[in-house]
This record gives structure tokens, C-alpha cells and sequence, in this order.
């Protein structure tokens, strides 16, 4: 079932709420929506904000830990590569005569 709200009518409404201008009760009543519904479009809208701000932003400890596994998984793949060519090899030289 869609919503009965566009994401622009709910963007525009978080706008305004923030703006501080009208209570949230006076704002909700204005826009034809409840309160509690106008608070919700709220505390989404900063959920999101804020997860996009940590998504966008690692710490310190995430970029370091990045790097630490990026050169982990080098070694793993050249090691990985050598193991290969070893059973390779040593698959052609168990070969038994017909």
C-alpha cells in the first residue's frame, strides 16, 4: 500500500518542523497530518541523516583497521596464488604412466 504522503511532502514538513517557527502540533494541524506522525517523519529524518554522516566519515580506528585488513587480504590472495601453482604442480608430476 503507497503512502498517502509524497517523500516531498514529508521532506518539505521535516523542513518546516525543524525551522522551528510553529509547534509541532500547530504545524501537523496545518499540514492535515497528526502529531505523532509529523514527529516520526521527524526521527527518521535524523536516523538517516545520521547514518549517512557515519557512513560518509569513518574514525581513525576504522581507517587504520581498513588498511590493516586491505593488506591482510593482499598477503592472503599472493599466498592463495602460491598454494595454486604448488598443487598444480605437483598434480602434473603424480601423473601415472598408461
Amino acid at each position: 500500500m503507497p503512502s498517502p504522503h509524497s517523500p516531498e511532502f514529508r521532506r518539505r514538513a521535516v523542513e518546516l518542523a525543524r525551522q522551528g517557527s510553529k509547534s509541532t502540533v500547530e504545524l501537523a494541524k496545518d499540514l492535515g497530518i497528526s502529531r505523532s506522525c509529523l514527529q516520526n517523519w521527524v526521527a527518521q529524518a535524523a536516523a538517516e541523516e545520521k547514518a549517512a554522516g557515519e557512513a560518509a566519515r569513518p574514525t581513525n580506528a576504522e581507517k587504520k583497521e581498513l588498511a590493516e585488513l586491505r593488506r591482510r587480504n593482499k598477503q592472503l590472495e599472493a599466498e592463495n596464488e602460491i598454494l595454486k601453482r604448488a598443487a598444480a604442480n605437483f598434480a602434473s608430476e603424480n601423473v601415472l604412466p598408461k
